[in-house]
């Protein structure tokens, strides 16, 4: 007897599941896609503990009749595609009919759906072992998908989810890319009974990025505009001043479908090169429109990856079309020479002087200038009282305030002059016994943050400098998540942020040598995400130490300058008692002595 044999339908299916549904956001995607090639004006989605109970996707769309209900959980059932040459001309989200026997595979589901010309409507459940029930009940027009128990036949793949926050961030990536797409389509998004979005119908996709993203990234964008006989582009591209370290609100569309490429997005870092600094990206938003029939969608089973007729025109019209608008907007070096209505400037050659004069500008001086009388008049009877008071040679200066001189005056006397020097913000030079001590200010920070935050992670908990006026910071839905999710963490290392409203976080302070500055706070929370977004799947010891020197990295830049001798010295009596004052965490060295003899050479 042979060893081959056929699989079940059920475990054929779980493993094509583990093709398109990957997470809880992979639900998301599908039901969403499927709401909107049904044709629907209104959508929900409803998700309790980030998938893993529930999601729900729920529309007024065209509905399905009670056979149909039954037939979409089979194996490519599709109403998109019959022949082959449907698969040039795809306009919709979903063709392969895969999505829904790939999410009952390993889920329970329900459904309720309704024609608008239907009485009653019908409910399908699909449970363990692809057992399917079915009944007549009430129902609006539209369907109604509950997804519960993602992955109990599978508890392998329960078990490598992620914690909640960063499946929900999954979740709210997968509706931001799709509500994109459709402004005139009304989204609403809720997690354990909460509203995150409840998105109206949009006037353009302007006011729908406004409603998703918010005010700080749509003041931050210019218009894009091209069109082409290969392609026609639209959206919007970031200002390169708002460039951003992170990885976030890049998007490309193709004919309404969401797609990644790495090759197109090197187009548009090419048209922002010499105007942002390396290791920044710009945010974007581009919509293609081309001819289906020079697209092919189907080589990735989420359908996230698509592939042109001719990907180097693209690339050259793309790049091509974002350099200019840049340039249009006054972001690059430009020269106009359209002169027209300009105003005529005189043409002055070497006669200019001729009928121009040149003469050398006069000082004029007042010799009888007294400043201790003046706005006095002469013959004021109390002014000539008080001159005859005040003897010949009196010393003016003994009443001259010195208050701001004490200060100095005891400092000095702490610190004798010339001990400590601190050169252009960024040495400080001392003497040595050996010679002259020179000490890189920023590395000498970057080593003791790197050693006050690895006691602060190990529960040592830093100290918190509290602002006097909190800063609040629009960074979006999914960024708010990331600091609600490190809350502890950002707290053990002294950052007092608290979420506010769905899109902003509250710094109420920040660990003691930040600046609480409100242009430092924002970009202090800019690099927080920044390190926060960074992969945390290593071991723990070694991811706290990645952790503990971008901390120190960052401290250090946001730290305020030195101001006195008595902090430089504080900062290198800190610096030689920490474990290492010789290397900062990344091996740059801290301190350096110039030899006695080395200095003699130079006279």
């Amino acid at each position: 007897m042979g060893k081959l044999k056929i699989l079940p339908a059920q475990v054929a299916n779980m493993i094509a599941a583990g093709e398109v549904v990957q997470r809880p956001a992979s639900v998301v995607k599908e039901l969403m896609e499927n709401a909107v090639d049904a044709g629907a004006s209104q959508i929900s989605v409803v998700v309790t503990d980030a998938g893993r109970t529930l999601l729900q996707v729920i529309d007024n769309g065209c509905g399905m009749s009670p056979v149909d209900a039954v037939l979409c959980f089979e194996r490519h059932a599709t109403s998109k595609i019959a022949t082959p040459e449907d698969l040039e001309q795809i306009l919709t989200y979903g063709f392969r009919g895969e999505a829904l026997a790939s999410i009952a595979a390993v889920a329970e589901v329900t459904l309720r759906t309704r024609r608008p010309q239907d009485e009653t409507g019908t409910e399908v459940r699909v449970g363990a072992f692809g057992e399917t029930k079915t009944a007549t009940v009430a129902a609006p027009a539209g369907s109604n998908f509950a997804v519960r128990n993602l992955f109990y036949n599978t508890p392998a793949r329960r078990k490598f989810l992620k914690s909640d926050n960063v499946e929900f961030k999954h979740i709210l990536e997968e509706f931001t890319r799709v509500a994109l797409t459709r402004p005139e389509i009304a989204f609403t998004l809720s997690h354990n009974g909460r509203d995150i979005f409840v998105l109206k119908k949009a006037k353009s996709l302007k006011f729908r990025i406004l409603d998703l993203l918010g005010s700080s990234v749509i003041g931050d964008v210019v218009d894009l505009s091209a069109d082409t006989s290969v392609v026609r582009i639209t959206g919007f591209v970031g200002r390169p001043e708002a460039a951003r370290k992170t990885l976030g609100n890049q998007y490309f569309f193709v004919n309404g479908r969401f797609f990644r490429s790495s090759y197109l997005h090197k187009a548009v870092m090419k048209a922002y090169e010499e105007m942002i600094p390396e290791g920044v990206t710009p945010a974007y938003f581009i919509f293609l429109e081309a001819d289906p029939h020079s697209i092919d969608v189907n080589i990735h089973p989420t359908k996230t990856e698509i592939k042109f007729e001719d990907d180097a025109v693209i690339f050259q019209i793309l790049y091509a079309c974002v350099k200019e608008t840049l340039g249009r907007n006054s972001f690059g070096a430009s020269i106009d020479f359209n002169t027209e209505g300009a105003v005529p400037l005189p043409q002055l050659g070497k006669s200019f002087e001729q009928y121009k004069g040149v003469s050398m500008p006069v000082i004029e001086t007042d010799p009888g200038f007294d400043p201790f009388n003046a706005g006095v008049e002469a013959s004021d009877p109390c002014h000539l009282e008080r001159s005859r008071e005040i003897p010949p040679g009196y010393d003016y200066s003994r009443h001259v305030d010195r208050s701001e001189d004490y200060g100095r005056l005891f400092e000095e006397k702490t610190l004798p002059l010339g001990r400590i020097l601190i050169l252009q913000g960024k040495y400080i030079l001392t003497p040595a016994a050996s010679g002259l001590m020179i000490v890189h200010i920023g590395r000498a920070r970057e080593r003791i943050l790197y050693e006050q935050t690895l006691r602060a992670l190990g529960r040592q908990a830093h100290v918190t400098q509290t602002a006097l006026f909190p800063v609040q910071v629009a960074v979006g839905v999914q960024q708010r998540l990331l600091f609600e999710e490190n809350a502890a963490l950002l707290g053990s290392l002294g950052f007092d942020i608290a979420p506010f409203g769905t899109d902003t976080v509250v710094v109420n302070g920040v660990p003691e040598g930040y600046s609480c500055e409100s242009g430092k706070v924002e970009q202090l929370v800019s690099d927080l995400v920044y390190i926060l977004s960074e992969d945390r799947d290593a071991l723990p010891e070694v991811m706290q130490q990645r952790l503990a020197e971008k901390f120190a990295t960052l401290g250090a830049s946001h730290a305020d300058p030195l101001s006195s001798p008595q902090e430089a010295q504080r900062l290198i009596d800190t610096l030689f008692a920490s474990g290492n004052a010789e290397l900062t965490p990344g091996g740059r060295r801290i301190v350096s002595i110039v030899p006695l003899g080395e200095i003699d050479k130079k006279f």
